[in-house]
């Protein structure tokens, strides 16, 4: 499946996913719609579907815009009850997309936001603000152990699952990382591989499902290490408890 970046305001990524056979693309989250027009216009492309993620307008400001110029299709969370969407997505639905040569299945992933959904298929994982590399989002709507479920259930996808998220946050998010566990190696690794990409200006995504559990601290809010700078930073004994660890590092990581 080939997956292009779009650029859009000062970090976002516009996923644009395009069918084999022919000049048919799908899109997520199209926050602009004037990245999406000029690479359609430019690849004389044809724009079929939109996918959203969540509500937030720079996930969704360009999508009536693009409905109006194209007449594609455009599936959303239903607990966003968004007038322009064609079809409302709940846990368990299958999106099929690009004259069926892909399906999606929807997961529910409320925390970033409540309504806040994520796509996954053919090894993929279109996760919005919900899982970022090496971070999560803010936790605007949700608690934590609404934002932890919702992080366990990507964590259990397969290892190889690429996670394309929707923002270029992951030189930050690293450095928080490592402020959390000094001593994990996976992080320093990154930390290098992820500044020569950006060196060089290419996106640092995406990552894996796999490399996440290694170097991303709201995955790894059961490991020992993880707890440990929790219940320091909560001025307590060391606790055990993930929802409390996740809770206490998203508090940190927001102060950070």
């Amino acid at each position: 499946m080939k997956v292009i970046p779009l650029e859009a305001f000062n970090d976002n990524y516009i996923w644009v996913i395009h069918s084999s056979d022919t000049n048919a693309v799908t899109v997520v989250d199209p926050g602009d719609a004037n990245p999406v027009i000029d690479y359609i216009e430019q690849h004389n492309l044809s724009l079929e579907t939109i996918l959203i993620t969540h509500h937030h307008n720079d996930h969704i400001g360009g999508v009536q815009t693009l409905k109006n110029r194209y007449q594609c299709q455009v599936f959303a969370p239903k607990r966003d009850n968004q007038p322009f969407s064609d079809q409302d997505l709940v846990e368990g639905d299958t999106v099929s997309v690009l004259s069926g040569e892909y399906q999606f299945e929807v997961i529910e992933v409320p925390g970033h936001t409540l309504g806040h959904i994520a796509f996954y298929g053919h090894d993929s994982l279109f996760c919005g603000d919900t899982l970022f590399k090496a971070g999560c989002g803010r936790m605007f709507e949700g608690t934590p152990p609404v934002f932890l479920e919702s992080l366990q259930k990507l964590a259990g996808l397969p290892h190889k699952t690429k996670v394309y998220c929707a923002h270029e946050y992951t030189l930050a998010n690293l450095k928080f990382a490592l402020s959390v566990e000094p001593e994990n190696d996976a992080i320093k690794k990154e930390v290098e591989h992820s500044q020569s990409l950006r060196d060089k200006d290419k996106p640092t995504l995406p990552s894996t499902i796999g490399q996440e559990l290694e170097f991303n601290p709201f995955l790894r809010c059961h490991q020992d290490s993880v707890q440990q700078t929790a219940s320091k930073a909560a001025k307590t004994k060391t606790f055990s408890d993930p929802v409390r660890t996740f809770a206490t590092i998203r508090q940190l990581k927001d102060n950070f």
